[in-house]
């Protein structure tokens, strides 16, 4: 049986944040649970007693971020797992975004993310080990209409933490972002934002819930084993992709990149000149 660990996970209300705390705490780890609503987590409390830290946490506030991982780390005395699981989905084509959505968009989905990771550090360090987990998504590797400030936040996401993997590895810390396609969780309803629509784009949005009804949506309960394999890992990967349809999906879209990089190389020769 692997080593007992001693997890920060941030978005626990409901969903993957929920699972996963469960999953942990089922196999005798500990866990700091966060939600904007605390009173969502009674449950785990209830079940799992001091094997369970639970806190009240809106991961845009960075001072609140580094003082739940700090009171984490005091209560359970290190800090081996974080996963950075808090955001939602932003729906609306690039000119129908408001200001404020896209701006809290990555305030939630990247910069929370980077704050807890900030605040981890420090920590991780100086025990010499860690793994933190950055919940990334399909749309983090790839594109499609409708979500393009939720692609941006993730896009982000994926590159301060290559950046940090190639950064933290001498340490002792690993990072893995972990890529989920589709899932049965409400992402897509209650927990979303849908800005207000413009007309012109309503053939865009038909075809898209065409596309979208001819595949199949993942298990969210099937997710909590796998990722305690990905932390269970002897070397984790830094990226890895969430279920069965995701790598099909993705793959078209990176080689049709490389060839589209080939067909236009001699252009880039001819931008670098004769220096």
């Amino acid at each position: 049986m692997a080593d007992s660990k001693v997890w920060f996970i941030t978005g626990c209300s409901k969903g993957f944040g929920r699972i996963w705390a469960e999953a942990a705490l089922e196999r005798g780890d500990k866990v700091a649970a966060t939600a904007r609503d605390a009173s969502t987590l009674q449950e785990l409390e209830e079940k799992y007693g001091d094997a369970v830290l639970t806190m009240t946490l809106d991961v845009q506030d960075r001072d609140a971020d580094f003082a739940a991982v700090r009171r984490a780390h005091d209560v359970f005395g290190r800090l081996d797992v974080v996963v950075n699981n808090a955001g939602y989905g932003l729906f609306g084509a690039v000119e129908e975004v408001s200001e404020a959505q896209a701006r809290d968009q990555i305030e939630t989905n990247l910069f929370g993310a980077l704050w807890v990771t900030q605040a981890a550090l420090p920590l991780m360090r100086e025990q010499g080990s860690g793994h933190i987990i950055q919940v990334s998504s399909i749309g983090g590797v790839t594109a499609f209409p409708e979500v393009g400030l939720y692609h941006a936040s993730k896009w982000g996401l994926e590159a301060f933490s290559q950046s940090l993997s190639i950064e933290v590895g001498r340490f002792g810390i690993d990072v893995t972002l972990v890529e989920p396609q589709g899932f049965s969780t409400d992402w897509s309803g209650p927990s979303s934002i849908r800005a207000e629509a413009i007309d012109a784009y309503e053939p865009m949005r038909e075809e898209r819930r065409r596309q979208l009804g001819k595949r199949s949506a993942g298990d969210p309960e099937a997710s909590g084993a796998a990722l305690l394999a990905l932390v269970d890992a002897e070397k984790p990967p830094l990226r890895c992709f969430f279920g069965k349809d995701a790598f099909g999906l993705v793959r078209p879209d990176y080689e049709s990149r490389l060839a589209t990089w080939e067909e236009w190389d001699w252009l880039a020769v001819e931008a670098h000149g004769e220096g």
